[in-house]
């Protein structure tokens, strides 16, 4: 059998690591872990067709990450009541109908885990009885079988966003009253603690990170103004970053304060757009877009590299999972 360097006519080179800039298709031997690796080009991100829902909706909640997702309440046109109370699971491959909130609604935020989530606000709807929209302070606790109401808010309000690592340690913040406010609120576990305000007030907008780090983009702000202002959160004050590139309402988000991904949103155009943005924690840059453009969604993910994104208006059942490919990986010697 001819080995490496008599077929390519060099000898595979040994690196104390990886090579700073590798050609797609060369090999080395990584001394430092011992193993034989090969570049399959640029690290590219693109979005995938995932499992469908089970009911299509709009302005969902999520938490979770791409594998072990919860999209939570929503408005379901066609269901009864339309604010929906229906929770869904998704385990990386298929959606699972689990218990439903004690409370129907839709405009709410999500934060934590697939088996520790925490729901919050909302807009309870015409079927509140008011006519129009009723927003509301309520706050869930999901324990991986059941949501248990717990305290509310400080203040109601609805298109607000939320991050946190499970259901005992959740920040909330922004969102409409109306108008739109800045305010933010840190939980912990039993009770709401308001806390400095963001910079920009705005609703409709992405967010990503946890209780003590955490960012928002986006969104809109009145007089209508549609936002890229980003803003970073050090568990004490928010801080202006730099914009995202498209301004845009309605988007999504999720991630971690320094590997985040924006998704989807409107422009001003009355629909969706399919942009998708990724954050370093410096500056946001434009990668592949969605292959449908959304609004009114909601994801999940752990960061700029594994991402969900589900619900949309008009109502739709699809999701689709962000997930790159290429970069350097290890192969079996012989």
């Amino acid at each position: 059998m001819a080995d490496y360097a008599s077929e390519k006519g060099v000898k595979v080179q040994t690196v104390a690591g990886d090579p700073p800039a590798p050609f797609e298709g060369q090999v080395w031997y990584n001394s430092s872990t011992g193993s034989h690796r090969v570049s399959k080009g640029p690290l590219v991100g693109a979005w995938s067709t995932g499992g469908d829902m089970n009911t299509a909706k709009e302005d969902p909640a999520g938490a979770g990450t791409q594998t072990a997702a919860l999209a939570i309440g929503g408005d379901a046109p066609g269901e009864t009541p339309e604010f929906f109370a229906g929770t869904e699971s998704y385990n990386g491959t298929s959606w699972t109908e689990v218990n439903d909130l004690n409370t129907g609604r839709d405009g709410l935020s999500g934060a934590g885990t697939q088996t520790s989530a925490l729901a919050f606000g909302g807009d309870l709807g015409p079927t509140a009885g008011s006519g129009g929209a009723e927003f509301f302070a309520g706050a869930e606790s999901y324990n991986g079988t059941n949501w248990t109401e717990l305290n509310d808010l400080n203040t109601a309000r609805s298109a607000l966003a939320g991050v946190g690592v499970d259901n005992t340690a959740v920040l909330a913040f922004g969102g409409t009253t109306p108008p739109e406010t800045g305010a933010t609120e840190s939980w912990n576990g039993t009770n709401w603690t308001e806390v400095n305000d963001l910079n920009t007030v705005r609703s409709k907008f992405g967010s990503a990170g946890t209780q003590t780090s955490a960012l928002a983009f986006g969104g809109i702000t009145a007089p209508i103004a549609f936002l890229g202002a980003t803003e970073s959160w050090n568990g004490t004050n928010w801080t202006e970053v730099n914009d995202l590139n498209t301004n845009r309402e309605y988007l999504a988000g999720c991630g971690t304060q320094t590997s985040a991904l924006a998704f989807g949103g409107n422009t001003g155009a009355g629909s969706g757009v399919s942009l998708t943005e990724s954050w370093n924690g410096s500056n946001w840059t434009e990668v592949n877009d969605l292959n449908l453009a959304r609004f009114t969604h909601d994801g999940a993910g752990a960061d700029n590299t594994s991402a969900l994104v589900f619900g949309n208006f008009p109502v739709t059942v699809a999701t689709e999972e962000w997930g790159e490919t290429g970069g350097n990986k290890s192969i079996t010697s012989s």
